[in-house]
């Protein structure tokens, strides 16, 4: 062997064993000391590595022991790394494998916010030097690295709750992994989770750029640790939860972060969600979504199906308005600083989310509102509700079925369609026994009504058609079914029907109804008068002292803005139906009280339309009080009635007694029996009112007479006889015309005052009244003409008296009283002359019968001779002047002293009151005689009045006077 060559194997195998001595022995010692040096100087804590070994030849290095803080916060068992030689010609730090045993960690963020791992360590500042351009990650690869067993431990104190999390046996294996380029490593992780659950993560690892996708499943995890990071986000508790997570993923951080989800399969079973205050907000059996995926760089989110079963969840506003879970999101920006803002920035898309198939099954609402007084509360469930085909980015209309249970016992079914931009959709509507009672709380503030019962049912179509503006279309029908409404000032029913039937809706928002067909069955209604005149309905409303009703609660200023559609509102109802209707009506200024009831109502109303303006008919009867028949019938266009009415109304046989309390105040009399007929046509063209009131009252009688204040100044008796004819009937007609369209016309005040009338005039004209009731043109009836001196019944005097026999019969409760008269002036002269008649033949007969002669057995049959009347004149004036004739009249030729006795005699008689009072008496009787022999009246219907003196007129007769009274 030359020497040269012994020489360099020499040198070498010395130099061999220098590099086994130094690198077994020497190196792992200098290293450990300068490895605890350098963690002294760059560690804030107490930090050992207990050993290093490495093998030279093979450049495989042990690390074993490390330990950093007290109590321990980071260390591992051993850390083995293989290092290959190839790393000195492939420039690049090569590993054909690394290996870590006993790994451990505990992670703490204190109170403070500070975090111990970054505190830790001590790291000098840099100095100032040029900045060299960045050649990338240190070249590294490495062919297996593999964490065994690892431990870690994170506590987070910086909440109000403290967060622990533990993951242990963690293990964690890399296959080539590289900083070059497009290096792709494989990954494969398996820990235990927080609360039992397991971690596991396969796929590919790349670090230039950071790179990765690979399959990612969690199960069992346990969310309530981590119920302080929710509650960070959202003012909510997490109490309760379990999550399983599958997903395949793709990863890319280089000028922009891509992430990608596929075939996502998540399970949260159960879940259970309080606010901030413990109160329960969200419980699910269930959530299970299936086919999902995510891109974060096209902002879309698909769900295949996503299902949720036994969900729980309660709904509230409170008394600001708002909503629980809006509440719950509102977050606030810290004192002092904006929200960040970006100038410039171009807009970013919205997300898009695609859900092929959702479900929700068997789940339970509870909705409370506390911005009304009294809480309101309504359960809602089972829900079941299905969505398909939903595609926010996209035109097609996804798919909508809801079915579910309202309060006890409500349902509803809603299905339909609705295009994601929600500018079009159709919707069916089902709904039975919706409780109407839940607008209770709606009301009491306003109104002293309480809704005791009422029932929806429906089945309606909705079609939107865009929503700026907003334009839909309802269409379908509506019950209302058992409604019922108390006044709870009086505590008393108001209005009640068994049914509200709505067939045939056409709604057109925002101004167009239609129905077919409404038939409402069963109404009721009370009316009541009170006491001070007002009514029952005016009691209802609840008045507003301080201002406000119910709680205010801010509503959005858009609300209150008109929606610039001046259009009228059209409404168009088909017909509407009336079937056994009833109603109570009571007047409690009355005294006593009136009250009445009108039952068994029913028909029809023919069409409403507001802009046909055609009249409708209307046919409905009924009964009042049970018995008395009510009829109205005719048309009239609703919408504008002054345009064209023409209206029957027919009320048979009411009886009269209900209505005492209102004679007993208007004329002072009670009603002791009667029934009413009333006959009413009203006609109005173009506002012009012509009314025909025809009232028909039978065996009317008066009752006792009542004081009453209000009462009118009338003898009501008398009225009441002159109005009643032979039957003991009352038949009236009351005619009304006018203008309804000038504002100082009011019907009923007319139809009153005509009534008034006709009682005044038939009171104070009764003759004139009676008079009307026979055919011609009659004088006044309560004058009886006589002749000067006379109590014969002339022509003219029969002809009034059979006209008022005839009155009188048909006026049978009426009774006559006659008033002799008389007057000196006009029959003095004639009284004297019959009465010197008569005395001549008394003087003459009794002269006979003292001669013993033959006379007729009257003395007014008697005949005196003309020679002898001055000699019986003479005794006769003597006689009944007693005193003798003037002295001055001897001288006087015989007739003319004749004369002056004669005149004498004619002038003392002339005067006479007895004479006057006989001829009163005689014509008194004459007119009885008359009434009751030719008129064929009942005597004991007329009365003889005392007689009286006529005044002195120009008329060539005197009459008697006839007066009239009720028996």
């Amino acid at each position: 062997m030359p020497k040269g060559l012994k020489r360099a194997l020499i040198a070498t195998l010395i130099a061999v064993a220098l590099y086994a001595l130094l690198g077994f022995l020497v190196l792992p010692a200098i290293a450990l000391h300068l490895a605890n040096e350098q963690l002294e100087r760059y560690v804030s804590a107490p930090a050992t590595l207990e050993g290093i070994r490495f093998n030279p030849l093979t450049l495989e290095t042990t690390l074993s022991g490390l330990s950093i803080g007290e109590p321990e916060q980071l260390g591992f068992d051993r850390l083995y790394l293989d290092f290959e030689w190839r790393s000195l010609w492939e420039r690049r730090l090569y590993l054909a494998d690394m290996d870590a045993e006993g790994l451990r960690g505990e992670a703490l963020i204190g109170q403070d916010g500070a975090f111990n791992l970054q505190q830790l360590f001590e790291t000098p500042e840099p100095e100032p030097a040029e900045q060299a351009p960045s050649s990338g990650l240190f070249p590294l690869y490495i062919e297996r690295l593999a964490i065994r067993d690892a431990y870690l431990h994170f506590q987070d104190l910086s909440h109000d709750e403290p967060i622990e999390l533990t993951y242990e046996d963690l293990d964690l294996e890399l296959a080539h992994l590289g900083t070059q380029p497009d290096n792709q490593a494989d990954v494969s992780l398996l820990a235990k989770a927080p609360g039992g659950g397991t971690l596991e993560w396969t796929g590919q690892l790349g670090l230039a750029p950071f790179s990765s996708h690979g399959t990612l499943s969690i199960a069992g995890l346990a969310l309530g640790p981590l119920a302080p990071y929710v509650r960070q986000a959202a003012a909510i508790r997490l109490q309760e939860g379990t999550l399983a997570l599958k997903t395949d993923y793709r990863l890319s951080v280089d000028d922009s972060t891509s992430l990608a989800l596929s075939n996502t399969e998540l399970k949260v079973a159960p879940l259970m969600v309080a606010d901030a205050q413990g109160a329960p907000l969200l419980r699910l059996d269930r959530l299970q979504l299936g086919g999902a995926a995510v891109d974060l760089e096209g902002r879309r989110i698909t769900l295949g199906t996503l299902g949720i079963e036994g969900l729980v969840g309660h709904v509230e506003r409170g008394e600001d308005g708002m909503l629980n879970w809006q509440r719950l999101m509102a977050t606030d920006p810290a004192p002092g600083t904006d929200a960040p803002t970006e100038t410039g920035a171009a807009p970013q898309a919205p997300w898009r989310i695609v859900v092929n198939e959702g479900t929700l099954a068997d789940a339970r609402l509870t909705l409370a509102d506390r911005v009304p007084e009294q809480d309101v509360e309504l359960a809602v469930g089972p829900l079941d509700l299905s969505v398909s085909k939903l595609d926010t980015g996209g035109q097609a209309p996804f798919e909508l079925a809801l079915a579910t249970t309202v309060g006890k016992q409500g349902s509803l079914k809603i299905e339909g369609t609705l295009a994601p931009d929600a500018r079009e959709g159709r919707f069916t509507l089902e709904s039975q026994d919706l409780d109407l009672r839940i607008a209770q709380s709606y009301l009491s503030p306003f109104l002293h009504l309480e809704l005791r019962s009422g029932l929806l049912d429906s089945s309606l179509a909705l079609e939107l058609t865009g929503i700026d503006p907003l334009a839909f279309t309802v269409t379908g029908r509506a019950d209302v079914e058992q409604l019922h409404t108390l006044d709870t000032f009086r505590q008393r029913d108001l209005v009640r029907w068994q049914r509200l039937g709505l067939e045939g809706i056409a709604y057109r928002y925002p101004n167009a109804l239609s129905i077919d067909h409404v038939e409402l069955e069963k109404p009721y209604a009370r009316v009541v008068i009170n006491p001070d005149q007002s009514t029952n309905l005016s009691e209802l409303r609840i008045d507003d002292k301080d201002g406000s009703t119910a709680r205010e609660v801010s509503t959005p200023a858009s609300s209150a803005e008109p929606t610039g559609d001046d259009t009228p509102f059209a409404l168009r109802i088909g017909g509407i139906t009336l079937k056994d209707g009833s109603a109570d009506f009571a007047d409690l200024s009355l005294r006593p009280v009136f009250a009445t009831s009108i039952e068994q109502l029913a028909g029809q109303i023919g069409t409403l339309d507001t802009q046909a303006q055609q009249p409708a008919k209307v046919t409905l009867a009924g009964r009042v009080d049970r018995y008395a028949p009510v009829s109205i019938d005719g048309s009239l266009t609703p919408f504008d009635p002054l345009q064209s009415l023409d209206l029957t109304a027919r009320f048979n046989q009411l009886e009269l007694t209900t209505l005492s309390p209102y004679t007993s105040k208007f004329a002072g009399y009670r009603i002791q029996r009667g029934r009413l007929n009333l006959d009413l046509h009203y006609r109005i063209e173009n506002g012009l009112l012509n009314a025909e009131n025809h009232v028909v009252i039978e065996q009317l009688q008066l009752g006792e007479k009542v004081e009453s204040p209000d009462a009118v100044n009338l003898p009501i008796q008398l009225a009441v006889a002159l109005l009643k004819d032979s039957s003991g009937t009352i038949s009236l007609r009351l005619p009304v015309q006018g203008d309804l369209r000038n504002p100082q016309f009011d019907v009923m005040p007319v139809v009153w005052q005509t009534l008034r009338n006709l009682v005044v005039r038939a009171v104070k004209s009764p003759f004139k009244f009676l008079g009307g009731l026979v055919a011609g043109n009659q004088p006044d009836l309560s004058e009886v003409p006589f002749a000067p001196g006379s109590s014969v019944l002339q022509p003219p005097a029969t002809q009034r008296l059979d006209a008022l026999a005839k009155a009188l019969t048909e006026r049978p409760v009426l009774k006559l009283e006659v008033e002799g008269r008389s007057t000196p002036a006009e029959d003095g002269v004639l009284i004297a002359q019959a009465r010197l008649d008569r005395e001549y033949r008394y003087l003459w007969y009794r002269m006979q019968q003292e001669r013993g002669e033959k006379v007729p057995a009257d003395a007014l049959d008697i005949v005196v001779p003309d020679e002898e009347k001055p000699a019986l004149l003479e005794a006769m004036y003597r006689t009944r002047l007693k005193q003798q004739p003037p002295t001055e009249w001897d001288d006087l030729d015989n007739p003319a002293r004749q004369g002056l006795l004669r005149a004498a005699l004619i002038e003392h008689w002339s005067d006479n009151a007895s004479l006057l009072r006989r001829l009163s008496q005689a014509r008194a009787a004459s007119i009885k005689g008359y009434l009751v022999d030719s008129g064929g009246l009942d005597a004991q219907r007329i009365y003889l009045l005392a007689p009286s003196l006529a005044p002195v007129d120009d008329e060539p007769q005197v009459t008697s006077l006839l007066h009239l009274g009720s028996l």
